[in-house]
């Protein structure tokens, strides 16, 4: 009986082991991806603030021929 709990024990710990190395692999894959985000934010912000500053510029411009 003490062999079946064993190996039992033993596959338990296979499954355990090939589990945490899909979570690493998985867990990689998501750090990349959130990197990519966090890439492409910063640039999303950047063009964002250029926007602005042109839009707030061209009002400037109009309101100066206004008077």
């Amino acid at each position: 009986m003490a062999t079946n709990d064993l190996e039992a024990l033993e596959e338990k710990v296979d499954e355990l082991i090939a589990l945490s190395e899909v979570l690493v692999e998985e867990n990689q894959v998501l750090k990349a991806k959130q990197q990519s985000w966090t890439t492409e934010r910063a640039k999303l912000v950047q063009k964002n603030e250029l926007a602005k500053t042109r839009v707030e510029s061209m009002i400037t411009r109009l309101k100066a021929l206004d008077k």
